[in-house]
């Protein structure tokens, strides 16, 4: 099983491009993940993680994920290779997003999220139309 979730904040806006053959939007983003466990005398050490969405949720996050903000993303860890110009091949290993969550309320003018309200959004189901759902926490057990 290929499954990842994970919740950091984005180091940078995402970056929105399309492809050649099919036009299909992709967004890219990197998270900076917190580690767990921190050593005695040291900072917290954050790992940074490249995140790619595709299509509707790439939309979704291109358009509501802006940089510092806190998210959780789930999907799936990928790797590929590619040879550039020159003949060097390039590595990568990156997450392809099946969901995009919000993990902080919502921030006001001074960038204040003290009033907090779980507020989350997440893509839509397949039968849905192409609006975005926000869903309001007051149905939260918590």
């Amino acid at each position: 099983m290929n499954k990842v979730i994970l919740m950091g904040r984005l180091t940078r806006d995402p970056e929105v491009r399309y492809t050649q053959t099919s036009n299909t939007l992709v967004a890219s983003f990197s998270l900076a993940v917190n580690r767990r466990f921190v050593k005695q005398g040291e900072e917290r050490q954050a790992d940074f993680i490249n995140v790619v969405a595709w299509g509707k949720l790439g939309e979704f996050c291109s358009k509501y994920y802006k940089k510092g903000q806190q998210v959780a993303v789930t999907g799936r860890i990928q790797t590929r290779t590619w040879d550039d110009d020159q003949g060097q091949k390039h590595y990568v290993t990156e997450v392809v997003a099946e969901e995009a969550y919000f993990a902080e309320g919502k921030r006001d003018a001074s960038g204040d999220t003290s009033n907090f309200d779980a507020t989350f959004g997440t893509m839509p189901s397949a039968n849905t139309g192409s609006d975005f759902e926000v869903s309001s926490g007051d149905d939260l057990p918590f």
